[in-house]
């Protein structure tokens, strides 16, 4: 087996073991309707997504075996575009976390997500770069994880991957065909920390293309 077919193999080990732990989530109701992706936090059934994917209300949630679950929205942060959603159910299977600041400029990654409705699509890329001063994005503080890869519409609180398959970021938008941003893992940490318990999710009014 070649190092390229090693490699490949590899990945797509890792991809389907996370797989397990990435859900589906459809927001509102008849033409009102939207979805995007999740990211299990924990078995007992909390998830991880963006503000923007849960703000139609009407949480429905599809786990990996075919469950499909209602969604309680239970903490929320529209700056950051991060939610916090639980469902009744335990036993559920988790990726593991990485560590978002270790990643430097040319990383490889992969983005998990439900992009256009595909079932568990994913794509491969780099990272551009990090931070809260990068290109084509307003300096509000905000950090990001800036990628080389083709997010879609439905990748939207979807899962970042690093090379070992550890959860170091959540897909959040597009700004050009081949530029993607994803929230780091440290920023969604504190989110959880500081905001778990807040359910209120404002408009967004930001100027970008969420997927």
């Amino acid at each position: 087996m070649s190092v390229f077919e090693q490699l490949n193999k590899r990945l797509s080990d890792l991809a389907a073991e996370a797989r397990r732990s990435l859900v589906r989530i459809t927001s509102g109701r008849g033409r009102q309707q939207g979805s995007g992706s999740g990211t299990i936090w924990h078995s007992d059934g909390l998830i991880v997504t963006n503000a923007h994917v849960v703000q139609r209300g009407a949480l429905r949630v599809a786990l990996h075996d075919g469950r499909e679950l209602t969604g309680k929205l239970i903490a929320a942060d529209e700056q950051l575009d991060l939610a916090a959603i639980s469902i009744e159910a335990s036993n559920l299977p988790t990726v593991a976390l990485g560590d978002s600041r270790r990643l430097k400029a040319g990383a490889s990654v992969c983005a998990m997500g439900f992009p256009y409705g595909l079932e568990s699509g994913l794509t491969f890329g780099v990272v551009i770069g990090s931070g809260a001063k990068l290109p084509e994005l307003p300096a509000n503080g905000r950090e990001w994880l800036a990628l080389s890869l083709h997010l879609r519409p439905g990748h939207s609180g979807g899962m970042l991957l690093d090379a070992s398959g550890k959860l170091v970021g959540v897909n959040t938008m597009i700004t050009s065909l081949d530029v993607g941003f994803a929230i780091p893992m440290h920023v969604v940490k504190r989110f959880l920390k500081a905001r778990l318990g807040i359910t209120e999710v404002p408009r967004t009014t930001e100027s970008v293309t969420y997927v």
